[in-house]
């Protein structure tokens, strides 16, 4: 990552990009949400680096057969999740932004916080590839509930609340390692990426799959690709434009029109 000072030519290029975008397609990942204070996930100072216990918490295997990883990880959410009091940051606000303009066609995020919703992005727009927290489902029937209703039981003593429909093993509603994408959502974010006519990377290693392919999608069907992150992705390579910067600093000022 540069200064933002250091970066007037890239930030001025993938403005030219944009400029004159109707169709613009955004993925996001946890870069975008980190100078909101959420840690990434692998980084030095990742989440699953420091609590190796968390990111077996999020592999579904190991969820479904400890219970007592379950216990402790609901006694986790109850104590407060790294999500709590954490609020949408300048460049959550400017994709805001470019949905108010008319440009943007759907914003694809692989964060499970919750922060675009909670900036504004319209129900409509938005795919949480990922899932989210503010919801539980049932393993076993599909049932889904609030979070909030889960952790009321858990505060009154159920240390592993079963699904009050089957009696199920209930998580929080996100996709977890060994779970698949809602094949809706992807197929969603499939089309949109060959729909658009420009797709805007931001804050995403662009490592992760299935999500990952609509860069390539996007790009193969003809929309320029503009990345947006502190750090070389692998398809750095095709993009029109790359801006390796803060994205709470960078992205109002692409967006801007």
């Amino acid at each position: 990552m540069r200064p933002i000072q250091e970066l007037g030519d890239e930030i001025e290029m993938a403005r030219s990009v944009l400029r004159s975008a109707r169709k613009i397609v955004v993925l996001t990942g946890a870069g975008i949400s980190t100078d909101s204070g959420i840690p990434d996930f692998r980084g030095p100072e990742g989440l699953w680096t420091k609590n190796p216990e968390a990111e077996k918490t999020a592999t579904l295997s190991h969820y479904v057969s400890d219970p007592e990883l379950r216990k402790r990880n609901w006694q986790r959410l109850v104590e407060g999740s790294m999500w709590e009091g954490k609020v949408p940051n300048p460049g959550h606000q400017a994709l805001v932004e470019l949905e108010r303009q008319g440009r943007l066609h759907t914003l694809i995020t692989q964060n499970v916080d919750g922060l675009h919703r909670a900036a504004g992005t319209s129900e409509d727009r938005l795919v949480e590839i990922h899932g989210t927290t503010s919801k539980v489902r049932c393993l076993d029937c599909g049932d889904t509930a609030p979070m909030e209703y889960a952790l009321e039981r858990v505060r009154a003593g159920e240390a592993d609340p079963p699904c009050r429909i089957c009696g199920g093993i209930l998580k929080s509603a996100t996709i977890s390692f060994g779970q698949n994408l809602v094949m809706a959502d992807l197929h969603r974010s499939e089309q949109a990426a060959m729909a658009c006519d420009t797709l805007l990377a931001v804050g995403s290693t662009l490592t992760v799959y299935p999500i990952a392919n609509v860069v390539p999608i996007a790009h193969q069907a003809g929309a320029p690709v503009v990345i947006v992150n502190a750090e070389p992705t692998p398809f750095d390579g095709l993009a029109a434009a790359v801006v390796p910067a803060s994205i709470s600093e960078a992205l109002p000022l692409i967006v801007a029109q």
